[in-house]
């Protein structure tokens, strides 16, 4: 039996206008803009949502926005969207790629905007089906991990209704029509650090009259795969990641330092902290090692925490999910690796639900090789791939999953039903 707010979602969702929303999510997709710098893709946000009936306000956080939709009594449900692109060069080669050098939504914000611009607009229409107040954010720099916790600070629910839930969703790789919901844990906490070897410089010919931060750096980082495999219990789950090496400048030349910059991800406090303590053990016994004439400086920067989903939230937006989908669509992927800051506006444990939305182009999906999901699941472009392209047909199913998840809340089950 469909439930109240599944049939709603439906009649509100039965005639969207695609080829505009369509038309939407090609101009953000063309105009990326890097986190604190989202000024067009709000302005964008915030003329659809003044358009639909919103009390709109912008500038919170420094790019954030705000829509307010109230509409009698009932609980206050929360809708996000963050709204950041990558410094990534796109290869998508699609007909509206980035016209920003360098620059491109490689992670499907510019899908995420669309789906909260259609689902604000959906819901608008159809306010006489549902009692309650919508609060619509569009949240800027997602992808450093600042934009949520900073539109908090800047007064986001002294200014706003508070929440009574929040929910949000994420495209991501595998195959369209499918969506990932997961009752507890769903993606880990992140943390990035930096480290500088100090050395001893000198002439590239004369190498025993310096102390190569280089070679320190090189070993320094082979040495720091073995925490998680040697350090990490094997029940546990952890990631740690050198992404960036920068020395010197020509070369003839041995500099004086080297930076390395690295990423560990883990599901918990006490495996984060471990993995921190290696990182500076490792670091000052190379180091050490090499002679370093000081020690190396290790910083811890941004930082990403858990996002764990309230059970019964997720439960209810899954099972309402199932219903406007059908059965088999709604899966439970287990916790993922990725983090986020999406509980960031959640303080003071407000109840959330956060969910994935399969968006690989069925094409592109039955070509890439592999027998089995997590073989193709690997060959497909993933989120920040300079060739991540969401297939078009995401559009009218991500704004109805969260059209639907909203109504869960908002519309009152008929008695005896």
């Amino acid at each position: 039996m469909t439930s109240s707010a599944a049939r709603t979602a439906l009649d509100l969702t039965a005639d969207l206008p695609v080829s505009a929303l369509e038309d939407f999510y090609r101009d953000l997709h063309r105009h990326p803009e890097l986190s604190l710098e989202e000024h067009r893709t709000a302005g964008k946000l915030a003329e659809r949502l003044e358009r639909a009936g919103y009390e709109t306000a912008d500038g919170i956080g420094g790019t954030g926005v705000v829509g307010v939709l109230r509409n009698g009594d009932g609980p206050v449900v929360l809708l996000r969207a963050d709204m950041d692109a990558l410094p990534v060069a796109e290869e998508t080669g699609l007909p509206y790629a980035s016209d920003t050098a360098g620059v491109m939504h490689a992670c499907g914000h510019d899908l995420h905007v669309t789906w909260l611009a259609g689902a604000a607009e959906a819901l608008s229409a159809g306010r006489e089906t549902w009692s309650g107040t919508l609060l619509m954010v569009g949240q800027p720099a997602e992808e450093t991990g600042l934009g949520a916790a900073r539109m908090v600070a800047d007064g986001l629910y002294e200014r706003f209704p508070r929440p009574d839930v929040l929910l949000g969703q994420h495209a991501v790789p595998g195959p369209t029509g499918f969506y990932g919901h997961v009752p507890g844990l769903i993606l880990s906490a992140s943390t990035d650090l930096d480290i500088v070897v100090h050395g001893v410089g000198g002439h590239g010919s004369r190498p025993e009259t310096t102390v190569d931060p280089v070679v320190t750096a090189c070993f320094l980082v082979t040495r720091l795969q073995t925490v998680v495999s040697r350090e990490i219990a094997a029940g546990e789950s952890a990631v740690l990641t050198v992404g960036r090496i920068e020395a010197g400048s020509r070369p003839n030349i041995i500099p004086a330092e080297a930076r390395i910059s690295l990423n560990i991800r883990s599901q918990s406090r006490s495996v984060r902290d471990r993995m921190i303590a290696a990182v500076r053990r490792i670091a000052a016994g190379e180091c050490a090692a090499a002679g370093c004439p000081r020690e190396p400086e290790v910083t811890v920067g941004a930082s990403f925490p858990v996002t764990v989903n309230d059970a019964g939230t997720d439960r209810r937006v899954a099972a309402v999910h199932g219903e406007v989908f059908g059965q088999g669509t709604v899966l439970d992927p287990g916790p993922a690796m990725g983090s986020e800051d999406f509980s960031h506006l959640a303080p003071d444990g407000l109840p959330y639900a956060y969910w994935f939305v399969a968006a690989t182009a069925p094409d592109v999906w039955d070509a890439a090789p592999g027998d089995d999901l997590d073989e193709k699941l690997a060959a497909v472009p993933s989120n920040h791939s300079p060739r991540f392209a969401p297939d078009l047909s995401t559009l009218a199913p991500g704004v109805r999953t969260l059209v639907s998840g909203a109504l869960v809340h908002l519309v009152q089950p008929v008695p005896g039903h």
